[in-house]
């Protein structure tokens, strides 16, 4: 049914969102909050396999067509996580979970890329499944926000026709195969371009798997663990179609029963590792542990991502969808067969102020897509250190002050006097 890439690496377990808060006005933290922290901040324990044998497959087509399907398989010592990523039609991944460490994936390429995919796709055993859900990345926004004022921050602008990105072309991933940092990168422009806007530019989808925790170097740094794969999303050197174009990404997901998955925020006064940014939002398709997306409300108009050139990221509420309003996934029917209750909700890059994609024609965005409980960040230990500083000091002094008092009055009370 399959062939796979000479491509295959392994490593072993031994090797809702609004403006960001930034560090002023009403989104910064409370002394309350600075207090309470740190009277009950102690370390996290992760949830989960702490490493995983993640290995990386791009399965091919035995016709050779240059269709891109990629699965990844992180094992576990009782689980296994299934993430298949495909460039057929629009960029989706499908998330499954089993409690086997011995689950496998079949693909049927023949049905794959037929009209009719249901059942192309499958995990095995299936009563091993766990949870699965998928996501789709339809179409790429652009507006025009020359005259758009702070007051109408609801409104990036007046669109422009939007990208379906089912009419992309997509690379070879096999090239794109890095075994040192098991990533692949997706790099596609539209099929259809009259206006040249993609003649020297590309949407990327990046794609990185982790066999154990850890953090990027660059920002915005989301903690990631072995439960976990992590998404870049940039758009470089294309061509906007105004002076100050703001760009957003439509997103859908399989929703779990009548409703859509819920949006958290959630807020830290430690900014370390994204600066100026005290927010993490993320997306859970059900009661934990279940799947999740999460992220930091900032995007970054630079490949050097700084303060300098950090942007908002602004994320609509999940809102109920048809599957025949959206350009279709052949690996999420192949998967779940025929679905009606899929949910879509938009994220906007910038404002009509401030760093750009007009800056250097780049534009960046990263979130992590897991299953079990997302990662949670502990304070810093830089942050803990000026806390216990800033809050023990005042204690020290009235030590001080109380000691000086008791051997003050222990002197006067060994005074006699002279007759």
């Amino acid at each position: 049914m399959t062939s796979v890439s000479s491509a295959l690496w392994s490593w072993d377990r031994m090797s809702g969102c609004e403006e960001p808060c930034r560090g002023w006005g009403h989104c910064a933290p409370s002394p309350v909050l600075l207090l309470s922290l740190l009277l009950t901040t102690a370390p996290f324990g992760l949830l989960g396999e702490e490493t995983r044998q993640v290995s990386l497959e791009v399965i091919s087509d035995w016709l050779d067509a240059p269709q891109n399907l990629l699965h990844v398989r992180a094992v576990g010592t009782n689980s296994t996580l299934h993430y298949v990523w495909s460039s057929l039609g629009p960029p989706a991944v499908l998330l499954v979970a089993t409690n086997t460490p011995y689950s496998t994936l079949s693909v049927n390429w023949s049905l794959l890329i037929s009209s009719d995919p249901d059942g192309a796709l499958m995990v095995h055993p299936k009563d091993s499944i766990q949870f699965s859900s998928a996501l789709v990345f339809t179409r790429l926004f652009e507006f025009d926000s020359t005259n758009t004022s702070d007051a109408a921050a609801d409104s990036p602008g007046k669109s422009y026709p939007p990208y379906s990105l089912a009419e992309f072309s997509w690379n070879n991933i096999t090239d794109s195969l890095d075994p040192a940092t098991l990533s692949v990168t997706f790099r596609g422009h539209p099929i259809h371009d009259p206006t040249g806007a993609f003649a020297n530019g590309s949407l990327i989808f990046r794609v990185q798997a982790f066999s154990r925790s850890g953090r990027p170097v660059q920002p915005p740094r989301l903690l990631h663990t072995a439960d976990t794969c992590q998404l870049e999303v940039a758009l470089v050197g294309a061509s906007p179609r105004g002076n100050r174009s703001l760009f957003g990404l439509e997103v859908a997901t399989l929703g779990q029963g009548p409703d859509c998955p819920s949006v958290q925020e959630q807020h830290s006064i430690d900014d370390e590792y994204a600066p100026a940014v005290f927010q993490l939002d993320q997306l859970l398709w059900g009661s934990l542990p279940s799947g999740f997306m999460q992220w930091r409300p900032v995007a970054f108009s630079q490949k050097q991502g700084s303060r300098e050139s950090a942007m908002s990221c602004q994320v609509s509420p999940l809102y109920p969808t048809l599957a025949y309003l959206l350009p279709q996934s052949p690996i999420v029917r192949a998967f779940f067969g025929p679905q009606s209750n899929f949910c879509a909700f938009n994220l906007t890059f910038g404002a009509s102020t401030g760093p750009g994609y007009w800056d250097q024609h780049y534009l960046s965005w990263s979130v992590l897509l897991g299953v079990g409980t997302p990662p949670v960040d502990a304070l810093s230990p830089l942050v803990l250190g000026i806390m216990a500083v800033a809050l023990g000091a005042p204690g020290l002094m009235l030590l001080a002050g109380g000691l000086f008092l008791l051997l003050s009055h222990k002197r006067h009370s060994e005074y006699q006097l002279i007759n």
